[in-house]
């Protein structure tokens, strides 16, 4: 009889991490199932974002292993994580503002027709993306620089799953975002989790991820002190390990 049980979409084994004599990592271990939203909290350098740039490719790891769907990787670029269906939106969301929605989710990748950009396929194709997250923006063919903040993240959200990747991470993806806009992004995220795409949301804002979170893991120190299912923690507990640790949590 074979097993039924799913498998990690994603696997990160002892992973440490240096920066000359700062250890931003010490054998840290994370786990994410296929279509999973996974909350990383933490303190300021506590590792949050060194972590999820080794699992991107922006940084190499000095120890550990890596595993895409139970498969060994050593990424060293964004590029090759991407290849393996790993895509990583940061703070700044790194859109051209004096581009047009259509243009910068296929940014450096626009469809052609011999020579000339084909952008018949191109606008028909971002508003499938757009369709697919649920997103409502006026016409692709309107500039970025012109949108919200709210519309601009799902603008790169919708680049990064142009992708088809199995993994996206959001990095304080609500830091600079409206109540409306915040609501409107959570939404996305749970299209995102209905079709089956794991996320990691890096994110101060507790409620946020209480909100859309399957699970919270927690790193203090470039260290992992704790780890639960959201139904069975309270925001209040989650404080209590990001201030004091597993020893917290324990009643020690």
């Amino acid at each position: 009889m074979s097993d039924a049980s799913p498998r990690p979409v994603v696997e990160m084994r002892g992973i440490d991490k240096s920066f000359g004599a700062i250890q931003a990592l010490v054998n840290v271990d994370l786990t994410l199932m296929p279509g999973e939203v996974l909350g990383l909290v933490g303190d300021n350098s506590a590792g949050k974002s060194t972590l999820m740039k080794i699992l991107s490719g922006a940084y190499q790891r000095d120890r550990g292993e890596v595993l895409i769907d139970g498969v060994s990787c050593h990424f060293k670029s964004p590029h090759e994580s991407r290849e393996r269906g790993i895509e990583m939106i940061y703070q700044d969301f790194a859109l051209c503002g004096n581009l047009d929605v259509a243009a910068n989710i296929f940014l450096g990748r626009w469809p052609t027709k011999g020579l000339f950009v084909d952008r018949a396929r191109m606008e028909a194709e971002a508003s499938a993306v757009l369709q697919r997250l649920k997103v409502d923006v006026n016409h692709v063919r309107q500039r970025v620089e012109s949108l919200s903040g709210g519309r601009q993240q799902s603008v790169a959200i919708a680049r990064a799953i142009s992708f088809a990747p199995k993994v996206v991470i959001l990095d304080e993806p609500t830091a600079n975002l409206s109540v409306t806009a915040t609501a409107r992004l959570l939404e996305t995220m749970l299209e995102l989790k209905r079709q089956n795409v794991a996320q990691i949301i890096i994110s101060h804002r507790l409620n946020d991820i209480f909100e859309v979170g399957d699970r919270v893991m927690v790193l203090k120190r470039g260290r992992n002190v704790g780890e639960r299912r959201i139904a069975d923690i309270t925001e209040h507990e989650v404080l209590e390990l990001i201030v004091r640790g597993e020893e917290a949590a324990a009643g020690r």
